[in-house]
């Protein structure tokens, strides 16, 4: 076999390796790619789950405050249940504060205030279904504080 020879039998086994290394690069670019996508969507499904509970937290200091400005009927904010607003609340009463859930924590969420006169205490929660972050529909997420008047 001339050294001619050798050459033109080397080229000829080589013609199709660089089209398989291109696909092969562009398969592992597509796959990481999909990866990135992935990561993209649960951290926008988390951050959304976050601000709810930002807003839920904010709710629930709101409340309290709205029980300190008006100490003396403690008594007519207990709820004893999650419930919600019917849409008639004015800013600053416990029925504006569950109309404002639906609007800032979640369309679902629901109010609770239970406050004992006798030790001046009150507990304020909030509750929605986060199905977006956790996936599950059953389980409701919820926020409560409590706190001396």
């Amino acid at each position: 076999m001339t050294c001619k020879h050798a050459r033109v039998v080397a080229r000829q086994s080589q013609l199709g390796v660089g089209l398989i290394e291109v696909m092969v690069s562009v398969l592992i670019l597509a796959i990481g790619a999909l990866g990135l996508a992935a990561l993209q969507t649960v951290a926008l499904k988390n951050s959304g789950g976050s601000a709810r509970r930002t807003q839920a937290a904010i709710q629930t200091y709101s409340m309290m405050d709205i029980i300190r400005a008006n100490r003396d009927n403690i008594g007519s904010y207990n709820t004893n249940i999650y419930a919600v607003g019917d849409g008639t609340g004015q800013p600053g009463t416990l029925m504006g504060w569950l109309d404002g859930l639906q609007t800032t924590v979640a369309p679902d969420a629901k109010g609770k205030v239970v406050c004992v006169a006798d030790t001046m205490t009150c507990s304020v929660g909030v509750q929605w279904i986060d199905e977006r972050t956790t996936g599950d529909t059953a389980a409701p997420s919820e926020i409560n504080i409590t706190s001396q008047l």
